[in-house]
């Protein structure tokens, strides 16, 4: 599948926005944005968000997931929640060559 992901998704973007890096290969997240998220209080499960940044640029957003099945957001005044939106995104950050990058 990221075999075929790697081959059509630049045919799937408009004309216009071909050859931008508006879809990434792949990002990566340290081991403590996933054991900050699991701490939460409830935390039953990782929920992954795709998003886009100002220069239009597709990344992921991780919440954690309580036992409703609910995102775990973060409130006003803020408390222990966590997003997680600070991936390295590839390109331009990119492992190290593997069957599913490569």
């Amino acid at each position: 599948m990221t075999t075929t992901y790697r081959a059509e998704k630049e045919n799937i973007l408009l004309p216009a926005h071909r050859g931008q890096n508006i879809l990434p290969v792949c990002e990566t997240f340290g081991r403590d944005v996933f054991d900050e998220l699991l701490a939460q209080t409830d935390c039953a499960a990782i929920r992954v968000y795709f998003s886009m940044d100002a220069q239009l640029k597709v990344k992921l957003v991780i919440v954690g997931v309580n036992s409703n099945k609910e995102d775990i957001l973060p409130v006003s005044p803020p408390g222990s929640e966590k997003i997680a939106e600070d991936g390295q995104r590839c390109p331009d950050i990119c492992p190290p060559a593997s069957p599913l990058n490569s």
